[in-house]
């Protein structure tokens, strides 16, 4: 039977084809835009209705992080709407660690991702949609440094400023997915939690801070190879020309509450990173960040607290990281969330996986608790 044929050649692509035969092809990752990262990958097969693939991605000990394979399963899509997952196993000793994808697809054309995409074109659908919703302002917050707008949504008639930001790493495609679910529920004039949040807040929203990134098929960097989530202390034009107009406008508003999304490549569940260890640290502040959480947590079984990063020292937080740079900067209750690429071992889920629904849906959470937290007596009330 004749060869398989597989491309990447098209927005956020990202794969190198070493050999083909038959059904069968071995497979790198090629690395960021002038970077040492890898992890990303996006291409799509050809020819194999009804055949067993086999693709065998190699050298993945060499990856960003090569403790996100075992456990994981690629996402993989027939129409590029419906996403499932691809059967996949992880050998850390084959070929410099090996992620082998089995899959028989009913069609001749497959396309298999890291995780489910979100591509600059449903971006563009993204902003365009929320900008004509009623008391929506739009905003180009400056321009990428492969030309691309930097695109920011205002709305809200409350005097709390809330700055929801995401994608500073584009492959990190979880956190678009979110952001598409937060702009349903405060664009919905029936949503009754988006209709009383934009009453108490003024929302400055950024779906993507790397769509240069997005558009390259990167994992963590722009198109210059700089990781942004490390650029807060000192952006600039020639490295960082996206988070110098986030935080230039950040400057102009003043920021309340901050979450920055993410996902997470090798821990399997959803939680938030604070800023303990900056230097301006007060306990008000941090006891702002702790109820959110447990407000969250308490509402939502797909967050939880037990899991997360190590909390910095006092004193010793990296002032380069967004959530820490705005915590100490605006004395904002500031957050990274984090999201997975993998399925919870604790609470498989075979048919519905970390996918951008169970992403859109933390979303509305995590709004329904922001306007919990926003009134201390109702979290006191809940817990009695």
């Amino acid at each position: 039977m004749s060869d398989i044929r597989i491309d990447a050649d098209f927005d956020s692509g990202k794969i190198e084809v070493l050999s083909i035969s038959g059904a069968s092809a071995m497979l790198a990752i090629p690395l960021d835009t002038k970077s040492e990262f890898k992890q990303w990958f996006h291409f799509r097969v050809a020819g194999a209705a009804g055949r067993e693939l086999v693709l065998k991605i190699t050298d993945l000990e060499t990856s960003a992080y090569p403790g996100g394979w075992p456990g994981y399963d690629a996402c993989v899509s027939e129409d590029r709407h419906s996403w499932l997952r691809a059967s996949s196993s992880y050998s850390k000793e084959e070929d410099g660690g090996t992620l082998t994808i089995r899959h028989t697809p009913a069609s001749d054309l497959v396309w298999f991702a890291y995780f489910v995409p979100y591509s600059m074109e449903r971006h563009h659908d993204l902003v365009a949609q929320a900008a004509v919703s009623e008391d929506v302002d739009y905003r180009c917050l400056g321009t990428t440094l492969d030309g691309q707008p930097i695109d920011c949504l205002e709305m809200g008639q409350g005097d709390f400023n809330v700055w929801l930001y995401a994608r500073q790493h584009p492959g990190e495609t979880q956190a678009e997915w979110w952001m598409e679910g937060a702009l349903e529920v405060l664009t919905n004039p029936a949503d009754s939690v988006g209709r009383l949040l934009r009453k108490r807040c003024r929302f400055f929203i950024v779906p993507n801070c790397n769509p240069d990134g997005s558009r390259r098929g990167n994992l963590r960097v722009n198109a210059a190879g700089i990781n942004l989530n490390r650029e807060w202390a000192e952006p600039s034009l020639e490295r960082s020309p996206e988070v110098l107009a986030i935080r230039n406008r950040m400057d102009e508003t003043g920021v309340h509450f901050a979450i920055d999304v993410h996902g997470d490549e090798a821990i399997p569940v959803a939680f938030i990173a604070g800023f303990e260890g900056i230097p301006h640290w007060s306990d008000e502040q941090g006891e702002g960040f702790y109820r959110f959480e447990r407000i969250l947590d308490r509402r939502t079984p797909d967050f939880q607290t037990e899991q997360g990063y190590a909390k910095a020292k006092r004193g010793e937080a990296n002032l380069k990281i967004s959530g820490n740079q705005v915590a100490e900067r605006y004395g904002a209750v500031a957050m990274t969330l984090e999201m997975p690429f993998k399925d919870n071992p604790a609470d498989p889920e075979p048919k519905q996986p970390w996918s951008p629904e169970r992403c859109k849906q933390l979303a509305r959470d995590c709004l329904a608790s922001l306007l919990e937290w926003l009134d201390p007596e109702e979290e006191s009330s809940a817990m009695l």
